[in-house]
Order: C-alpha cells, then sequence, then structure tokens
C-alpha cells in the first residue's frame, strides 16, 4: 500500500479504538450505578429486599452488617448525629411536659449533689443491693401479688443489714392512659414510686429504678412494635423530668430483661431483628433522659443485652453509647439448674459447676469490663429447694460464697433477688419477711455481705 493508503487506515483504527472505549465506558457506568447510587455508596439493610429474596435472608444481610460495624469499633455512639438525635428527643419532651404539666419531686435535703463521678467511679461504690421484688412491679396494684405495701420500717431494715443499694423494679405501662399524642402516667403513680424511693434515699442508699415487666405490650418486632417506642419515650421523659433533681445516688436503668416473650431464643439472645429493637429502644432511653438536662445530663444509666442475657448471641450486639455516665447491667442466675429449675433435683453444691460461674464473669469482663464498661449484676440468686423444715439454704451459702469470689474479682456489685416467698409454691426467692420484718434465710445474706470484697 502507499502512505496515503496507510495513513487512512491508521485514521480509521483510531476512530474504532475511541469508539471501543465510549461504549466501554458507559457500560462500566451504567453496571455500577444503581437507583441513583453510585458503587462507592454505602447500601445500608433498610434498602428493599428484591422479591426473591426470603425474609430469611433480610435477616441474614441484617445480622451481617451488624457483624462488619462490631469489626469497626467496640463501641458505638447513640447515634451517627447526636446533635439531631436531642433535638428529636428535645422536642418530643417539650411536647410531653407541656401535655401533663409535670414538674420535678422535691428531694429529702441534702440528697441533691451530683458530684461528677462517671459511670465506672460510681458503679464501684454500689457493692451489695437488695431487689424490691414483686410489689411496684405487680400487676393490678403494689400488693396484687400477696406483698404489704412498701413502708419505710422495710427500707429501714434492709439498709440496716448493711445492704447500700436498693433496685426497685416498677411497672410503669400499666398506669399510662394516652392523652392526644402523649402517653401519660398516673400522677398518684409517680408519687407513690417517689415516695418509696425516698425511703431509700433518705437512708443514704443508692437506688436503681427502672421499667419492669413491660414485655406485654413492649415487644421487639417490627409487626408488633407500632407506636410502642414513643410511649417507651414518654414514660421516660416523665420519670426523668419528675425526678431530675435528685442526686446521683439515683439511677435509671432503661429496661429489664428486654424480649419477645415466647419467641425464637428468648432467654438466649433472641434474633437478629429483637436485638436491633432493644438497641433502639436503649438509645432512645439514653437520648431522652440526656435531653432533659440538669442533673440527668450526667446521672448513671444502665443500658442491658436481650433478656440481659450474658450469652455471646447477646452481648455482641450491645451497643454501648459513647457516654461516660453509661453502665451495663445483667442479669446471672448461675448454674440454672441449680439456682433455679427443679427438674433433676440439683440443690446440693460440691463446687463442681463453678466452672459455670467463672465462664459467667468471664462473659462480661470479655464485652465491658476489659473495655473500660462497668457492669451491674442488678438481678441473681438461688431460691430455696426442699421443705421448710429440710431445705438446702446451707447449699446456697455454699454457693453464695463462690459467686462473691468472682464478683469480688470482676469487681461487679451484686443485687440479689428478693419477691418475699420463702416456703410453698413459686420461685422462692424470698430472703426478707415483709410483713414480719424478719430475715427468714439471713445465712444466705450474711455470705452475700460478707463475701463481697472487691479486689
Amino acid at each position: 500500500m502507499n502512505k496515503k493508503g496507510n495513513a487512512s487506515i491508521t485514521i480509521l483504527l483510531i476512530i474504532i479504538v475511541l469508539l471501543v472505549l465510549l461504549i466501554g465506558g458507559m457500560i462500566f457506568f451504567n453496571m455500577y450505578k444503581v437507583d441513583g447510587r453510585t458503587a462507592t455508596d454505602e447500601i445500608t439493610t433498610s434498602d428493599t429486599v428484591s422479591s426473591d429474596e426470603t425474609a430469611d435472608q433480610a435477616e441474614v444481610v441484617q445480622s451481617d452488617e451488624k457483624d462488619k460495624e462490631d469489626i469497626k469499633t467496640d463501641e458505638t455512639t447513640v447515634s451517627e448525629d447526636p446533635q439531631e438525635d436531642t433535638k428529636d428527643a428535645g422536642q418530643r419532651i417539650e411536647t410531653v411536659t407541656s401535655s401533663t404539666g409535670l414538674s420535678a419531686r422535691t428531694v429529702p435535703a441534702g440528697h441533691e449533689d451530683m458530684r461528677g463521678l462517671n459511670a465506672t467511679e460510681l458503679v464501684a461504690e454500689l457493692r451489695c443491693g437488695w431487689n424490691l421484688g414483686n410489689s411496684l412491679d405487680s400487676a393490678g396494684s403494689e400488693t396484687n401479688w400477696g406483698n404489704p405495701a412498701t413502708t419505710k420500717e422495710m427500707i429501714d431494715a434492709i439498709a440496716a443489714k448493711g445492704f447500700n443499694t436498693i433496685r426497685i423494679p416498677v411497672s410503669w405501662g400499666q398506669y399510662t392512659e394516652k392523652q392526644g399524642d402523649v402517653y401519660v402516667i398516673r400522677q398518684t403513680w409517680l408519687e407513690r414510686v417517689g415516695d418509696v424511693v425516698d425511703y431509700a434515699i433518705e437512708n443514704d442508699m443508692y437506688v436503681i429504678l427502672n421499667t419492669h415487666h413491660e414485655t406485654g405490650w413492649l415487644i421487639p418486632t417490627d409487626k408488633m412494635m407500632g407506636d410502642s417506642a414513643d410511649k417507651f419515650a414518654d414514660i421516660w421523659t416523665q420519670i426523668a423530668v419528675y425526678f431530675n433533681d435528685y442526686g446521683d445516688h439515683l439511677i435509671f436503668e432503661g429496661l429489664n430483661e428486654p424480649r419477645d416473650e415466647g419467641g425464637e431464643k428468648e432467654w438466649e439472645g433472641g434474633t437478629a431483628e429483637n436485638r436491633r429493637i432493644i438497641s433502639e429502644l436503649e438509645d432512645a432511653f439514653v437520648e431522652t433522659v440526656r435531653a432533659t438536662g440538669g442533673n440527668n445530663e450526667k446521672r448513671l444509666l444502665l443500658i442491658t443485652s436481650e433478656a440481659a442475657c450474658f450469652m455471646d448471641s447477646a452481648l455482641k450486639d450491645v451497643h454501648v453509647p459513647d457516654d461516660p455516665y453509661v453502665g451495663v447491667s445483667i442479669h446471672a442466675y448461675t448454674p440454672y439448674d441449680f439456682t433455679f429449675s427443679h427438674d433433676g433435683d440439683y440443690d446440693h453444691w460440691d463446687g463442681s459447676h463453678k466452672s459455670d460461674i467463672v465462664w459467667t464473669f468471664g462473659q462480661i469482663n470479655k464485652y465491658f469490663l476489659s473495655k473500660g464498661i462497668p457492669v451491674v449484676m442488678t438481678e441473681f440468686g438461688a431460691e430455696r429447694k426442699g421443705s421448710p423444715s429440710e431445705n438446702n439454704d446451707e447449699e446456697v451459702v455454699k454457693w453464695m460464697r463462690d459467686y462473691m469470689t468472682l464478683a469480688s474479682k470482676y469487681k461487679v456489685p451484686v443485687v440479689i433477688w428478693d419477691n418475699n416467698l420463702v416456703n410453698g409454691n413459686g420461685e422462692r426467692f424470698g430472703l426478707f419477711n415483709r410483713k414480719t420484718l424478719k430475715w427468714e434465710r439471713e445465712e444466705v445474706v450474711d455470705a452475700l455481705i460478707e463475701g463481697y470484697q472487691p479486689q
């Protein structure tokens, strides 16, 4: 060929190459552009699942995304934009307070101080505690489950025994009514709870106040939640406003054993959906209390896992906010066959199952203590087995000593469960007779108080 022909061919080849590059670029761009998002955009778990994907596959996607978040960081903040969350919480608080006309309760003189202690410092002061179980958390009324109305004399006796902490389980939902767009707690119930709180505060005790037995309406599934999150936030708004002026001896615990009753793995960490919603509720609890300002800006708040469980499946999805005044609460009736279940009549303690207790505290250390997050055991205990005259109280004392050895080693304050049932049918966790004001299983209590010696 001549030079002129060669030049024409060269130009033609260049044009072909340019066309190939142009077409290839368009194909590449379209392959990596989905619904207006480029390949670098983050695709979240809230994206719609295509019609050929099952609900189970969607749950796996959510779980995988959570695992990725766990790899990125050991602690997460309450939200990606806490200022926006605080603004939203503040708006809700303004609506609630203006609708209810609620104001702060008068604090017993000398108990208003907030010393600026962070969660770790304050938790270290708690030591041994006692639960006022099956009273203010009872269905129907304070006395509906057979216990007498709580008096100051009762709490005086608890303090005199050596307990410096009391947990007051309270059911709020049954005393709440929707008025317009707001869920309002009956004023008389707030005042009654306040009276019992004062009994303890006046004894210089630390008080853990929670929401208890709310699982009938606060069901952590997308299908069942409805406006329950608003009700939960409104309840905590009113609690926080009413008790705002109390000093740092008053502690708030957002949820008690949150779970889907009768649902999948109810006591073993639940489902990914359950854990996600529980985390959202705990976030709302912290944001709501903090947004009420005043003493609540630095009040110790306790969040928990699904069912307050200590298994990996539950603890791996507990996201502790970046807040120096937040700790974690866990429940551990360990080992269950000895402390709770009557199957197999496991009622003697020879130490062969102490490894169960060791493992439990190892879990707590692994997920929280080793990361500087304090933990309070807000429920534990072992019920009485046998008859009134032939029971296993001496065996429970042995178990208690082993339990306290581990609690002391890890510096985890303990709050024993007491429902005032010592004998008869039911869960016999009773320790203190609230009618006679006498201790029924005093040797067990002594082993607890004498045994807790944080190292």
